[in-house]
């Protein structure tokens, strides 16, 4: 699985022009489903995303979790994060899960985080999606 965190002020997404989620501050994480990934791999990133610490403290160090910030989660699928991108000038997606597969993981990362956390909010996993965001630093890492 790959994972790209982004530490917003505010994000949404939009499919046909109706907005299906949004969060005020917090994060945004982009969810690239790899053929390998299953249920455990789910918990597993769903609890890292919760409880990474990219959250300012009084000193301006980053030493707060989502958790910590009682911030927004927005989860939001993106198979191509995990394609292949070593080589010409197309990218190929033999690396990434097939559609059923990457939905089952998916749906198990929503359900993970809902039975671990109160404010969280997803995109449609398939669908064509405008996701807005405002990026707050910014601030962005990958998870892998």
């Amino acid at each position: 699985m790959i994972v790209l965190l982004q530490r917003v002020r505010e994000a949404k997404v939009d499919v046909s022009g109706q907005c299906i989620a949004s969060i005020g501050q917090g994060i945004l994480a982009l969810i690239g489903v790899q053929p390998d990934d299953n249920d455990i791999t789910a918990e597993h990133f769903i609890s890292r995303i919760i409880n990474y610490r990219l959250f300012a403290d009084g000193q301006g160090k980053m030493n707060l979790s989502l958790a910590d910030i009682e911030g927004g989660l927005l989860l939001v699928p993106q198979f191509t994060l995990a394609a292949n991108t070593s080589k010409g000038r197309r990218p190929s997606f033999t690396s990434t899960a097939q559609p059923a597969l990457g939905k089952s993981v998916f749906q198990s990362m929503i359900d993970f985080a809902h039975n671990s956390y109160t404010q969280v909010e997803a995109g449609l996993f398939g669908a064509d999606m405008a996701v807005h965001l405002i990026n707050d630093g910014p601030v962005t890492f990958i998870l892998e």
